[in-house]
């Protein structure tokens, strides 16, 4: 039986990126736990319904590319986790690997968006405190992969 996560109907008021992030999220979870290869995950979650309002690029982009380069990005984030990545809800594994994946590889996409993206996802789909986790690991991932971004932000705000 291939496990799922079933997103409830994702608000009306989603933007078409934020659900190509909800439906990687289900695509990682099914990948994850099935051990599923990339193409039967994608075809899966292409499927689903509501998939039609989502960024079909963006979503292809982080589910691939989140997939292909996990190794590398729990590699980066294992010395900012607080556990051994295997204990870890299968829920937060794959939000931070969309988030990671972007901060690395969207620098077109603010990194204060990509965390605010990845916590609404912690706070949809995980657990209680899983948001506050998953902000911190991103916050420090934001340092190693963007530290020019982040300190251009914090010399704006120390100046207002």
């Amino acid at each position: 039986m291939t496990e799922k996560l079933l997103l409830a109907n994702p608000s009306k008021n989603r933007t078409p990126r934020h659900r190509a992030r909800e439906f990687a999220l289900q695509g990682l979870y099914q990948w994850l736990l099935n051990n599923e290869d990339a193409t039967t995950v994608v075809n899966n979650i292409r499927a689903a319904h509501g998939f039609d309002k989502a960024d079909s690029d963006h979503f292809t982009q982080l589910l691939y590319g989140a997939i292909k380069d996990s190794v590398a990005l729990r590699d980066t984030m294992a010395p900012m986790i607080d556990r051994d990545i295997a204990e870890m809800s299968p829920i937060e594994h794959g939000i931070l690997l969309i988030g990671s994946y972007e901060l690395k590889n969207n620098v077109e996409i603010p990194y204060r968006v990509v965390i605010n993206e990845a916590v609404e996802l912690a706070k949809s789909f995980g657990g209680i405190d899983g948001h506050k986790y998953v902000n911190g690991v991103l916050d420090k991932l934001a340092i190693k992969y963007r530290s020019d971004e982040v300190s251009a932000s914090k010399r704006a705000n120390s100046n207002k």
